[in-house]
């Protein structure tokens, strides 16, 4: 019998080549985007700390937006019109929160890592972190989902288990997993219309879940780049002395459905965790605790400020305690605050600025507020701030 006759035949012999288009029809699906499989191996050391680039640009929580993601990768000259990376050797870090609060979260996760590859290629970076957010998600905590969430997670699962059930009409591929294996069939007390996008959720996010493990364990929880140290809430001296590799590392194997079943690691649970704090991000300037942020910054040698999102700043990106604590977290989606985007920019031969898309700033967007200041962060306007406006 001929293979043309025999497509079983086919299939074992290309069942790599299958699955793959398998998985890329449904990313299409689902996105929009072609994203073939990535090549890198989840047994890669996560890395935590990394050289100053020439350009870096710091984005806060993108909450399932994206039209306001693209206009705050847009006013940063990082994609042109058609989405595609035009960053050159820029490095970029989105300090997480993508998930929740508006339903484009996936398409989201797509877009950010269509980006990474391109800007891999051309010498650029971007690294995405885990928020508060994306914790809550994992554990099965969806206080903050949208039902438009929701029906985006239903959309994915209906395409995922259709291409699970392509994949078994070739007999030279493994049985795919029941993304639903485990979950149940019912929960006391959930609305009706709620309850096939919370399962689909639950399948996808969970610890091992097919988006968890394909996106969320590329995240890191801290990251140094230079003399920033990033991080989605904030970082006390304990969490220093207890490992920033280890906190990347076991966080991974948690996501990745290693070890530490349903909950985070301690550290990413309560107030005072990595995701949580509050500390530094406080909306008015003495309510933050300078004291323990420099006691933190001391013991990471080299590092002079912390980057962080979480709390949202109604007066834009700013900084307090002399600058060595910068908040980012502008509520540019228009599940919080339909903020206008604000980003960071942080260049090696001329300091840090905030590049925003704020009309106040129009009249004479490179002028300085105060004219004694060239890199000053302000909470309020009267106070030092140097900005660029793109429309």
């Amino acid at each position: 019998m001929s293979s043309r006759e025999n497509p079983s035949g086919i299939c074992k012999s290309i069942p790599k080549l299958i699955s793959s288009f398998v998985d890329t029809f449904v990313d299409y699906s689902v996105s929009g985007i072609f994203l073939p499989q990535d090549p890198s191996s989840q047994n890669e050391i996560l890395q935590t700390r990394f050289e100053k680039p020439e350009r870096l640009v710091a984005i806060g929580d993108l909450h399932g937006d994206l039209e306001k993601s693209r206009e705050a990768f847009k006013i940063a000259g990082l994609i042109d019109s058609s989405d595609r990376w035009t960053g050159g050797s820029t490095m970029v870090v989105q300090v997480g929160d993508v998930l929740d609060r508006g339903g484009e979260e996936l398409k989201i996760l797509y877009f950010l890592e269509k980006l990474k590859r391109e800007a891999e290629r051309a010498g650029g970076k971007i690294l995405t972190m885990n928020g508060n957010h994306e914790i809550m998600n994992i554990e099965g905590d969806f206080r903050y989902v949208t039902k438009k969430g929701l029906e985006e997670f239903q959309i994915w699962a209906d395409w995922y288990c259709l291409g699970n059930k392509m994949k078994t009409l070739c007999s030279g591929l493994d049985k795919p997993k029941d993304p639903y294996e485990g979950i149940p069939m019912s929960f006391p007390r959930m609305r009706a219309d709620c309850f096939e996008g919370i399962r689909a959720r639950i399948a996808a996010l969970r610890p091992d879940g097919p988006i968890a493990k394909r996106f969320l364990t590329k995240n890191q929880t801290v990251a140094v780049v230079g003399d920033s140290v990033f991080v989605h809430g904030g970082l006390l001296a304990e969490h220093i002395e207890y490992g920033l590799e280890r906190i990347n590392e076991e966080v991974r194997g948690w996501i990745n459905g290693f070890k530490g079943g349903r909950y985070a690691p301690a550290y990413c649970r309560g107030g005072n965790s990595v995701v949580w704090l509050r500390k530094f991000s406080e909306e008015m300037a003495h309510k933050c605790d300078c004291a323990a942020l420099e006691h933190a910054l001391s013991t990471i040698p080299g590092v002079k400020r912390m980057i962080m999102g979480h709390t949202i700043q109604d007066a834009g990106i700013n900084g307090v305690c002399n600058d060595k604590a910068i908040r980012i977290d502008v509520g540019m989606s228009k599940g919080c605050a339909d903020g206008l985007p604000e980003v960071l920019e942080i260049r090696r031969d001329s300091g840090v600025r905030i590049v925003t898309s704020n009309p106040l700033y129009k009249e004479n967007p490179y002028s300085h507020v105060a004219p004694d200041s060239k890199t000053g962060l302000g909470l309020l306007v009267p106070v030092p701030k140097q900005v660029e406006v793109k429309a």
